[in-house]
């Protein structure tokens, strides 16, 4: 089953990249489902010459492509994200047979998909294959700092601390000079560069209390990541702060155990040496009265 919440840009993307929406009297009914006739003409993204072939599209992405201009044609008034997913509510209630035709198409693309893929890699120089590679381990570097950056958000980390320029844009963002974001940016940063030094100390202190509180929220942050076992979360300066006082807490436990061990050790070996000192003396004597026997 499809996820409830789609992207509603991703989705108005890929109906730009097909043509494939045909006016018929079937298409009336938001509820219906389109007969096999409607389904295989929505194919996989068609790629550029230059380019590698594109993935193809699943079942329930050819459904909402078909359906997404019959219930925008009749509910101009409906938000674009409610068209989803009232469209994600129909797929879930179909059938399976109601799917198969979706879904067949889905597999003649991916079929269709491989080998137009076998010939383009084919077609490849060696130093395009080593640029794809290269290309490939940045997209998943690339995802995985999404995927760590959206679970330390739901995490509940918290936010670094501003700097004075970026409090200063954000107090007089509105105001800002300029049709565009960059154009506001740029007279932001004119503004920044032309303010007196005492009008700066005023957001320089509120940097500076701002990184007061992310040091406070960072502590109490990490503290429960600990509690929680999350260690890998946790920066490498605060957890070498932390093995400190454990390592002092260890080293006392196990110090008068070492002491007391040493002294037995020192009392063993000076009861050695005072027998080893008697033994010699009686040793001596006894040789001195044979000598006088003698």
């Amino acid at each position: 089953m499809a996820p409830f919440s789609l992207v509603t840009a991703s989705v108005s993307w890929l109906a730009k990249s097909f043509s494939v929406f045909s006016s018929t009297s079937s298409l009336a009914r938001c509820t219906s489902v389109l007969p096999a006739a409607y389904v295989h003409p929505v194919r996989c993204l068609t790629s550029q010459a230059s380019g590698p072939p594109k993935r193809p599209l699943n079942g329930y992405l050819r459904y909402v492509l078909q359906q997404q201009p019959v219930i925008t044609r009749h509910n101009p008034e409906i938000k674009s994200v409610d068209i989803i997913r009232r469209i994600a509510q129909q797929w879930r209630t179909m059938s399976p047979e109601q799917k198969q035709p979706f879904q067949e198409a889905s597999l003649q693309a991916r079929e269709q998909f491989k080998v137009d893929f076998q010939h383009y890699q084919a077609q490849l120089t060696p130093a395009q294959v080593q640029q794809q590679a290269l290309d490939k381990r940045q997209r998943m570097a690339k995802r995985k700092a999404i995927r760590k950056k959206r679970e330390l958000t739901n995490l509940g980390k918290p936010k670094r601390p501003r700097s004075p320029f970026n409090i200063f844009m954000s107090e007089h963002f509105v105001e800002a000079r300029g049709p565009t974001t960059q154009a506001k940016m740029k007279s932001l940063l004119e503004d920044w560069k032309n303010l007196f030094s005492h009008q700066k100390q005023v957001y320089v202190q509120l940097a500076e209390d701002d990184k007061i509180r992310y040091k406070n929220e960072m502590k109490s942050w990490e503290d429960h990541m600990m509690e929680i076992g999350r260690e890998d979360l946790i920066r490498e300066q605060t957890l070498s702060t932390k093995r400190k006082p454990a390592a002092k807490r260890l080293a006392a436990k196990t110090g008068p155990k070492k002491a007391k061990a040493k002294v037995v050790k020192k009392a063993t070996a000076t009861g050695k040496s005072k027998t080893s000192r008697t033994t010699a003396k009686s040793s001596s004597v006894k040789t001195a009265r044979t000598t006088k026997k003698t």
